[in-house]
């Protein structure tokens, strides 16, 4: 009953969040409602620094509600109505909706969504094209009402046609207000066309729902807008009461690391000033302050309330001027939990904090209307603020021009000797801030019935683009003037000189600008520029039958949309003809036309690449491609390479038209690439193969033709053949019949010749070619004997070399096929050895040595010894002894004369058969080898 009746007493008591964002377009997600909306009112409100008026346009389904004209000192609001952005009945929830605003201004302005409800209120600021993105994190405050009029809601926004949306990661507690459960549903997933939405929303009453919806992973494939929080919630820990706790939400990756919060109206007692920390990623480290080691540590999606344990975390720096330093290992959501007045629960607010950046501007200009919320129709009320200020150490700060008291601030921050902070109270009306480092600004309001609190220009966003004027040419883009540099950029490419916050461009394209603030740099989204209708003129050569026409930009490298190809004007001398599968043309010219023709069409590009429409007049030529064929030539094979060939190539009849251009090249490939021209063409030595010529007239028109080259190749006599003969003989050389000519070495011009041992050729003509045959007479290599082996009275011959089979002879006159003489006598004798050849033949003279068979070594002077002294003449003599075992016993040689007498090392040898061995070189020609072997019995007397 008390918290009822505190309810009624504080009607309008509430406390509002703003966090907004200066941009060119912004967007607002719907949200949902657990109660009655039968008195709400709601309004936007817009402001700018522009000193030139200029309209916003606000739309809701892609339907234009209004138009709002703005500028600097003149801000605006406009009423909205209810259905169009807030659900309350079962059928708005977890359905395709058309819930949301889109607004659009041609210059940067803020754009805040304010709305009340009996007893409470919220205000929903907007961070622009920065707020928009594929991936978030749902953050929603922890409910400690379990009442059915309290939830957490969550919508979203479409920007694209089909996007497709899939949120998870919520607790398996989870009860949604359409009796799904977590369970068994534990992601949901739906596809939105732009401007289409999706809510979802679950109620206090069930237990899971007070803290389970908390680090939700919304996952988008194109980027949306998406508003979090609590349409009715409670925090506070210990004191009762509840009120509407929302923000817009940011994606992923325009998170940091670095955060400072300056504390509401609440008391730090009431436990309803307080930060929320949600991780995107595990093992995200928390630090409070300076202390050096983490409060604790968190994993993707969990969260942690950094007063909740331990409420001593706000530093009072003086003149009960608190504030807060949060600083994580990791990127991180991290949103302020407020309160409007000193010790409730009924005033609570819902705030996103930015990260610190130094890339932040040194001027906020403006904030309109600070101290306005819209009540009842056309009426505003108004409150208290209190104005808060972040900033870089060392910087001189003013508001509307004036500086700030030394009450006011600086104030440090616990933990960062980089910022500090002010606070400025009673402020009203338009306010604008200037610093000379980088600034970022919040208020905190209360009066008896509202209070509201956030950041203005504090988003680390990259600054937007805006236009004057609708394509180019005649469009200028402008960016913020608060920066210290710019770079302007066309694509991934910087444009020379452009570096002010305006640009001219004179091209379509993709531009971006890179700005710059004490050292720290960032660069705009796209901003596409469309072109105006461009028309050109070209020529194009028709050489083939038909051809087709791709349509292309001619200063652009963007898609043609297909279907919007059109003929303006069909040619006279043929037809035109657009393919509607590939959008291309086809021109095929009058049978027989040779002449000039003019076609003109036309296409565009889809608007989201920033270009327009081309018109082309085409001028037409139309002669046709060179009449020609494939052709074989021949020529005569080169003697010195017979598997080439000397072409002129000039003389292949390949066409019978006259005036073109030939040009030849050894492949195919050559031709396309033209490469390695065969160049002079007249004088071309190749194998066979095939060479391609391209015929061009005088147009370019050209066709290609193939020529074979085939290579005579030589044509021999197979009868003409080497011969050998004696070197004393004479042969017959034939070249045989069959030819047209002949012409000899000797000079002759017979059929054949008589010749003697020698190098002969003759030329023997085929048709127009000539073949040149060399022939040998050769003399036939006479044999050698090489060996004579000689044993008593028997000789046996080796012969080497020549041709087999040898014939022998004693006398060279009886010949004999054996190389075996018996019965020889001692001394000297003639061996005759020829060959196949029936030559001359050669012939050695050897000694057959008298045989010695018995020794009788006793002194008498009689058989005493072998002795083959007389053979001591003889080139490399050798004389060796063995015994029957096959040991060598002696060794005769010039120290002992050739002689042996019967004993070894000076000792008698016993009575036995021994052998010996004699060999020798003939001082002939052939160094006849010759082995002489035999016995003798050695009789030794004692």
């Amino acid at each position: 009953m008390k918290k009822q009746l505190y309810f009624l007493i504080l009607f309008f008591c509430t406390f509002i969040s703003l966090s907004a964002q200066r941009d060119t377009e912004h967007w607002f997600a719907p949200f949902s409602s657990a109660g009655s909306l039968g008195s709400a009112k709601q309004a936007i409100y817009l402001s700018t620094d522009s000193n030139t008026a200029f309209p916003v346009e606000v739309f809701n389904n892609n339907v234009l509600i209004t138009t709002i004209t703005i500028s600097k000192g003149n801000p605006q609001f406009y009423y909205i109505n209810t259905q169009d952005m807030i659900g309350s009945t079962a059928a708005e929830l977890f359905t395709v909706g058309t819930k949301g605003l889109y607004l659009k201004g041609t210059k940067p302005f803020f754009a805040t969504f304010r709305f009340t409800v009996p007893a409470h209120g919220e205000i929903l600021t907007s961070k622009g094209k920065a707020g928009i993105g594929t991936k978030f994190y749902a953050v929603v405050a922890p409910l400690t009402n379990n009442s059915n009029s309290m939830n957490f809601t969550t919508g979203i926004l479409a920007t694209e046609d089909n996007t497709t949306v899939t949120i998870s990661g919520y607790s398996s507690n989870v009860v949604f207000t359409n009796g799904t459960t977590a369970v068994t549903t534990p992601s949901m997933s739906f596809t939105l066309n732009k401007g289409q939405s999706y809510l979802v929303e679950g109620r206090g009453n069930q237990p899971g729902n007070a803290q389970g919806f908390i680090g939700a992973k919304i996952v988008a494939d194109k980027p949306v807008s998406v508003t979090n929080g609590n349409f009715l919630g409670e925090f506070g820990l210990g004191i009762t009461g509840g009120d509407i706790v929302m923000d817009q939400s940011v994606p992923i990756d325009r998170l940091g690391k670095e955060f400072v919060l300056v504390k509401g109206y609440g008391n730090i007692s009431a436990q309803t000033e307080d930060a929320l920390v949600v991780a995107t990623e595990d093992n995200t480290q928390i630090y409070v302050n300076n202390n050096p080691l983490p409060v604790t540590t968190i994993n993707e999606g969990q969260y942690y309330k950094v007063n909740e344990i331990s409420n001593t975390n706000y530093i009072n720096q003086g003149n009960e001027h608190y504030n807060m330093y949060i600083r994580t290992s990791k990127n991180a959501y991290v949103y302020q939990l407020l309160a409007g007045t000193a010790a409730t629960s009924a005033t609570i607010g819902f705030n996103y904090i930015p990260p610190l950046s130094c890339l932040l501007p040194r001027k906020i200009d403006e904030i309109g209307m600070i101290q306005n919320l819209p009540v009842t129709p056309n009426n505003q009320s108004q409150n208290t603020i209190k104005l808060n200020i972040l900033t870089e150490k060392g910087a001189t700060v003013l508001v509307n021009g004036l500086p700030l008291s030394s009450t006011e601030g600086p104030y440090d921050v616990t933990g960062t000797n980089g910022w500090v902070s002010y606070s400025k109270t009673a402020v009203t009306g338009n306010v604008t801030i200037e610093s000379t480092k980088a600034v970022t600004a919040g208020i905190a309001g209360g009066s008896g019935f509202v209070g509201y609190g956030g950041y203005f220009a504090g988003f680390t966003s990259v600054p937007a683009i805006s236009k004057t004027g609708d394509c180019v040419p005649g469009i200028v883009l402008e960016t913020g003037d608060s920066f210290e540099s710019y770079q302007w950029y066309i694509g991934t490419t910087p444009i020379p000189g452009a570096t002010s916050n305006t640009y001219t461009p004179m091209l379509p394209g993709n531009y971006t600008v890179q700005v710059g603030m004490g050292g720290c740099f960032a660069v705009t989204p796209v901003f596409v520029i469309e072109s105006c209708f461009e028309q050109v003129t070209k020529s194009l050569i028709i050489c083939d039958p038909s051809k087709v026409i791709v349509p292309k930009f001619t200063n652009h490298n963007v898609p043609v949309i297909l279907g919007t190809v059109q003929i303006d004007s069909p040619p006279t001398k043929g037809t035109a003809v657009i393919d509607p599968a590939t959008g291309n043309i086809t021109y095929t010219p009058n049978a027989g036309y040779v002449g000039n023709d003019t076609l003109i069409y036309h296409f565009c590009a889809n608007p989201a690449t920033g270009v327009g429409c081309e018109q082309v007049t085409l001028q037409l030529i139309v002669d046709p491609n060179p009449t020609v064929k494939n052709v074989v030539i021949r020529s005569c094979f080169i003697e010195a390479n017979p598997s080439t060939a000397l072409f002129n190539l000039e003389t292949a009849p390949i066409t019978t038209q006259t005036g073109l251009i030939k040009n030849y090249y050894p492949t195919l490939a050559d031709l396309t690439n033209g490469t390695n021209e065969i160049s002079p063409a007249s004088s071309y030595i190749s194998t066979e193969k095939k060479v391609y010529v391209k015929v061009t007239n005088s147009n370019g028109c050209y066709s290609i033709a193939e020529i074979t080259l085939a290579v005579i190749p030589p044509v021999r006599s197979n009868v003409l053949t080497d011969k050998i003969i004696c070197i004393e003989d004479t042969t017959v050389l034939d070249a045989g019949p069959g030819f047209d000519g002949y012409e000899w070495s000797t000079g002759a011009t017979t059929q054949s010749i008589t010749a003697t041992v020698g190098t002969y050729w003759v030329i023997l003509k085929t048709g127009e070619c000539y073949t040149r045959q060399l022939v040998n007479v050769k003399a036939a290599i006479q044999p050698v004997i090489s060996n004579l082996e000689i044993k008593n009275n028997t000789i046996t011959v080796t012969a080497i070399g020549g041709k087999a089979p040898y014939q022998y002879s004693l006398d060279g006159t009886n010949w004999q096929e054996s190389n075996f003489f018996s019965n020889l006598p001692r001394g000297e004798n003639s061996i005759y050895v020829k060959d196949f050849y029936n030559c001359e033949p050669i012939d050695v003279t050897v000694t057959v040595p008298n045989l010695i068979n018995a020794i009788t070594p006793n002194g008498d002077n009689k058989n005493d010894y072998i002795d083959y002294s007389e053979l001591a003449y003889k080139k490399n003599l050798v004389f060796n002894i063995y015994d029957r075992y096959g040991n060598k016993v002696h060794q005769a040689n010039q120290f002992n004369a050739y002689k042996w007498d019967g004993t070894m090392f000076g000792k008698k040898l016993p009575t036995a058969t021994y052998w010996y061995e004699i060999t020798w070189t003939e001082p002939n020609k052939a160094q006849t080898q010759i082995k002489y072997s035999g016995w003798v019995l050695v009789k030794n007397f004692e």
